[in-house]
C-alpha cells in the first residue's frame, strides 16, 4: 500500500498552471545566451546513502538553477516500498544540506504544503494520469494507454512460448491491447485486478538533442513494446511517475547520471501522449575508480557523510566535484562557491567519463582550509575536537588557536587532531634516549639551557599560558631570554622547542603551549607546563 495520499489541487488545474509548452521551448532555446530561469531537480530513491555521483548530479542542477535565477526542486522517488526508508530520505537531505545544496520546493518547504514531493504520496495524481491515458485517443483511434489483465505468470508463460518458437521478438505483446471493449468493462466491473500499459504507437521514434551527448534517438515500439505504467497492485512505475512528476513540477531541464539515458524513451513518449513538451536532457557521463571500474566502496569512501566525518570541507568537496566532468577552458583548479556558479554551464560538461582521485581531492581539500581565515576554520574544527574528547564545547578557544597553529598543515580537518595529541604530550625522556638530535643537543649544554628556562619560571618572568596573548608574548619573550643567556637561532630555538615541548620537531612552541594551558583549563588529560618545569628542573639536577 502506498503512504498516505495527499492531494490538495486537482491535476488539470497543474496541467493549465505550470505546462511548458512546445513554444516556450522554442523561446528559451532562442534565448539561451540569456540563460532564462531553470527549473531543475534532484530526485534520489531513499534506499541508502548519497554517493558522490548523485552529489554531483544535485550539484549540477543547483549550480544550473542558481546560476539563472531559477529553482531547485527536491523530489523524493521512494515507490520502492521495499527498500526506501525514511532514515535514508533524512540521511540523504542533511548530507545536501552540508555540501550548501538547499533546495527550493521540496520536502520541509512552504511549497510543500501544496504540493507533495515524495511519490508515495501523489498515488492519487498518478492513478488519475493513467486514466486520463486511458481515455485519450492516439493517432491511430486507439487509446494511448489500456488495462492488461494479464498476470505475470502469464507474460512469462507467453514469452517461454513465443521463444520456443521463434516468434518472440523481444518485447511482450499483451492480449488485452485490441481486447473488445465489453470484455474490458465486464473485468473491470467484476473487481478483476489489471495494470495499465502504454500503447507503443506503431513505427514511432523517440529522438531527443542532449546537451552532453547530442542527438539520441530510439526506434520505440523495437525497443520496448507495450510497458506497464500502473502494476496491478496499484503502484505506479518509475517511469510514469518520473515523467508525470517533470510535468506537473515544471522542469524545464534535467540532469542526470547517463545510466538513465534509456529511460528517456518511455518518458518522452509518456509526456507526448498527455500533452506535455519534454525537457532539455543533460545525461552526464559515469564517475570511475583510479582502476577504471565504476566508483564503488571498494575504491574508499564514495559517500557524503564519509567525506565529512573524514574531514573534508563543503566547498571543497563542491569544487572538485564539479570538476568531474567539467571545465571552465582554464588552467584554475581552485574556486570558491561563487566563483563556481558564475563559471559553471552545464553546455561544458563533457561526455567523456571522469576518474575520481582522491589524492587530488585531499589537495583541493588542503587549499580550501588554508585560505579560510581562523575563525572560519575554528567552526569546522570544534566539533572534531569536542568529539575526540579534547575540549568540552565546539566554540572552545582551543579550536581557533588551532587553527591559527596548524593551518598550513594539514590537508583533513582530523589532520589536526594528532597535532593535539602530540602538543598535550611530552615525554622528553623517551626523545632524549631516542632520537639522535635530542641526544646531540644533550651533549651541547641542554642542561644549562633548562636550568635557565626553570629559573625564569620560578621568578615568574615565563609568560603565562593561561593569557589569551601568550602566543604574542612568548614570541617576544623567548628573544630576550636568548639575549640573555647568549644564545640564538637555532642554539636557542631548537633546545627550547625540545624543553618544552619534549620533541625536536612540530608546530609553533607558543601555540602548543596555550592548547596545554586550555586543556588544562577544561580538565582535558595533559602534561602541563608546571610538571614540564619540573622534568626539566629533575635533568638539569641529575
Amino acid at each position: 500500500m502506498l503512504r498516505t495520499q495527499r492531494h490538495t489541487s486537482s491535476v488539470q488545474g497543474d496541467f493549465q498552471a505550470i505546462m511548458v509548452t512546445t513554444s516556450e521551448k522554442k523561446a528559451e532555446a532562442a534565448s539561451k545566451t540569456k540563460l532564462a530561469p531553470m527549473r531543475t531537480r534532484f530526485a534520489p530513491s531513499p534506499t541508502g546513502s548519497l554517493h558522490v555521483g548523485g552529489a554531483r548530479t544535485a550539484l549540477y542542477n543547483w549550480l544550473m538553477a542558481k546560476k539563472t535565477g531559477g529553482n531547485f526542486i527536491l523530489r523524493i522517488e521512494d515507490t520502492d516500498m521495499a527498500r526506501s526508508t525514511r532514515e535514508s530520505e533524512e540521511s540523504m537531505k542533511a548530507d545536501l544540506r552540508w555540501l550548501g545544496l538547499n533546495w527550493d520546493e521540496g520536502p520541509e518547504t512552504d511549497k510543500e504544503k501544496e504540493v507533495p514531493f515524495r511519490q508515495s504520496e501523489r498515488g492519487a495524481i498518478y492513478q488519475e494520469m493513467a486514466q486520463k491515458l486511458i481515455a485519450t485517443m492516439g493517432p491511430d483511434g486507439k487509446s494511448v494507454a489500456y488495462p492488461c489483465f494479464s498476470t505475470q505468470e502469464e507474460v512469462d508463460a507467453l514469452k517461454t512460448a513465443t521463444e520456443a518458437t521463434g516468434e518472440f521478438q523481444g518485447t511482450f505483446v499483451s492480449p488485452w491491447r485490441d481486447a473488445p471493449q465489453e470484455e474490458v468493462q465486464k473485468k473491470i466491473a467484476a473487481g478483476e485486478p489489471y495494470a495499465v500499459r502504454f500503447r507503443v504507437p506503431k513505427g514511432k521514434r523517440v529522438a531527443i538533442n542532449d546537451v552532453v551527448r547530442g542527438p539520441v534517438g530510439w526506434d520505440a515500439e523495437a525497443t520496448i513494446g507495450d510497458f506497464v505504467l500502473l502494476r496491478s497492485s496499484g503502484v505506479p512505475v518509475y517511469n510514469f511517475c518520473v515523467a508525470v512528476d517533470d510535468a506537473l513540477m515544471g522542469i524545464t531541464h534535467v540532469i542526470r547520471a547517463e545510466e538513465h539515458l534509456t529511460n528517456t524513451l518511455r518518458q518522452g513518449l509518456i509526456l507526448e501522449a498527455l500533452g506535455f513538451a519534454m525537457p532539455t536532457y543533460a545525461h552526464c557521463s559515469l564517475i570511475l575508480g583510479e582502476d577504471g571500474s565504476k566508483l564503488s566502496k571498494r575504491h574508499g569512501a564514495t559517500s557524503v557523510a564519509q567525506f565529512a566525518q573524514e574531514g573534508f570541507v563543503p566547498s571543497a568537496m563542491i569544487n572538485y566535484l564539479v570538476g568531474l566532468g567539467w571545465n571552465d577552458g582554464t588552467e584554475k583548479e581552485v574556486y570558491t562557491v561563487p566563483e563556481i556558479i558564475d563559471a559553471f554551464n552545464i553546455d561544458r560538461v563533457q561526455k567523456s567519463p571522469s576518474v575520481f582521485d582522491m589524492n587530488k581531492l585531499r589537495w583541493v581539500n588542503a587549499q580550501h582550509l588554508h585560505a579560510m581565515d581562523d575563525a572560519q576554520l575554528a567552526a569546522l574544527l570544534g566539533p572534531f575536537l569536542v568529539k575526540a574528547g579534547l575540549c568540552k564545547a565546539v566554540d572552545s578557544p582551543m579550536a581557533e588557536m588551532l587553527a591559527h597553529m596548524a593551518k598550513k598543515k594539514i590537508e583533513l580537518l582530523v589532520d589536526a587532531i594528532p597535532l593535539v595529541q602530540a602538543a598535550l604530550a611530552y615525554d622528553l625522556t623517551n626523545s632524549l634516549a631516542n632520537d639522535a638530535a635530542a641526544t646531540k643537543l644533550l651533549s651541547e649544554d641542554f642542561k644549562g639551557l633548562a636550568k635557565a628556562l626553570v629559573a625564569a619560571y620560578e621568578a615568574g618572568e615565563f609568560p603565562d599560558p593561561a593569557q589569551a596573548d601568550f602566543v604574542d608574548k612568548y614570541s617576544a619573550w623567548i628573544k630576550e631570554f636568548g639575549k640573555k643567556i647568549g644564545r640564538k637561532g637555532k642554539q636557542l630555538m631548537q633546545p627550547a622547542r625540545l624543553a618544552l615541548t619534549g620533541v625536536m620537531s612540530g608546530p609553533d612552541v607558543g601555540c602548543q603551549l596555550r592548547i596545554v594551558a586550555l586543556a588544562e583549563q577544561d580538565g582535558v588529560p595533559c602534561v602541563s607546563l608546571a610538571d614540564r618545569m619540573a622534568a626539566l628542573k629533575a635533568l638539569a639536577e641529575a
